[in-house]
């Protein structure tokens, strides 16, 4: 399916709603019913009728079926969070005395996830380098029904071989799910390679403009209906009408948006790489990155957040660099129009900072819809006081 046909026509029927060129916000609770047939059928399946928003609701189907459609799945759901995507999509395939294999230090509400909550109801999970096939091999148990991976990760970017993991997984009959949100659908499709569910932080990329939260799960039709009524449902975790709508004027122009942070990030990084002030930079679609030649089977491209390691021993003078820059903000996250940083000294702080250790020394930078040259002549200027 055409990728122009999916972001401006799949889902919207105009004539259902005043011929208007942009889909309303259905913002509403509630939905009425004109025979008892209809509401028993509702209450049956909420996912077959519109009954209450916190479930179904017109502008957020339109949203997943364009979601689901971008990732060349059967189904999509939308969270209120990337973080509750995770939570349900995890929480759907575990029970009592189950294992779970998950990449080393994965995004922190996932680690929670593992390390606080899954183990007060007995379900374990083993931490491996997910950049070796033969780790995963080496953590499988009989008890084994998850595996959890980020591929690329958003601090230091390695990945892992999507296709090979999900042919020993389907081997065992072990769920596979990953965190997609570095690449998003236009650069990495997990589905195609053979993933169960393809999760990501529709906060970034998706829209695009740091204005809403939401998160997205694909995958089978089956396996999300199964989600959509035990975790979505009970947990209240659904998108509500207004962020989904905040989320289609997003993936208007997520193509366009890409394409353009994509060719400012590699002038950006041919600047950086060449500055004596930093030690290195590390981004999948680099020559120097470790994982190139995986990087380049199974995405299609890459852009916007690269990490750098500074040349200093100060962790006053990162500060004074980081807080130094005019034009890129400090802040978390990323994917909107907007350049960001997140030096790790920032959480690390100065009595346990440790210029020999290079993480300490690492800074997160997302390059956003600003021209090349406005950047890199901050950059410049700011690495003068390194």
């Amino acid at each position: 399916m055409e990728i122009s046909h999916i972001l401006n026509e799949l889902g919207e029927d105009r004539s259902l709603y005043f011929n208007a060129v942009s889909p309303p916000i259905m913002q509403t609770s509630n939905f009425v019913f004109d025979t008892f047939e209809d509401i028993r059928k509702a209450f049956e399946d909420e996912d077959s009728a519109y009954l209450y928003s916190r479930g179904k609701n017109p502008t957020i189907e339109i949203l997943r079926k364009k979601l689901a459609a971008l990732d060349e799945a059967e189904d999509a759901l939308v969270f209120n969070s990337g973080a509750s995507a995770i939570f349900c999509s995890v929480l759907a395939n575990v029970k009592t005395g189950d294992h779970i294999i998950s990449v080393d230090k994965p995004y922190s509400w996932a680690w929670r996830m593992f390390d606080n909550m899954l183990p007060r109801f007995g379900v374990e999970t083993t931490y491996i380098d997910g950049t070796k096939i033969e780790n995963f091999e080496n953590a499988l148990r009989p008890e084994t029904k998850v595996i959890y991976l980020e591929s690329p990760n958003s601090n230091t970017f390695e990945l892992q071989d999507l296709e090979a993991i999900s042919k020993l997984a389907k081997s065992r009959g072990i769920v596979t799910i990953v965190d997609n949100s570095y690449s998003s659908p236009i650069h990495q499709k997990p589905l195609a390679l053979g993933i169960d569910l393809s999760l990501q932080s529709a906060t970034k990329y998706l829209g695009g403009h740091s204005d809403t939260v939401a998160g997205v799960l694909t995958g089978r039709k089956d396996m999300l209906q199964k989600i959509f009524n035990e975790q979505l449902l009970n947990n209240g975790s659904g998108i509500s009408p207004f962020n989904a709508w905040l989320i289609l004027r997003g993936l208007r122009t997520l193509p366009v948006r890409l394409a353009h942070i994509t060719k400012t990030t590699e002038k950006v990084i041919a600047f950086l790489k060449t500055h004596p002030k930093i030690d290195r930079v590390i981004f999948p679609f680099d020559n120097d990155f470790p994982q190139l030649d995986l990087a380049k089977k199974q995405m299609s491209g890459a852009c916007g957040l690269f990490t750098i390691v500074l040349k200093t021993d100060s962790y006053n003078r990162i500060e004074k660099f980081t807080y130094g820059l005019n034009h890129f903000l400090v802040a978390v996250s990323w994917g909107g129009h907007e350049s960001l940083i997140l030096p790790q000294a920032a959480a690390i702080g100065p009595e346990n900072f440790d210029p020999i250790i290079e993480r300490h020394r690492m800074a997160r930078v997302y390059v956003g819809l600003e021209d090349a040259d406005y950047l890199i002549a901050d950059l410049r200027q700011a690495l003068e006081i390194l």
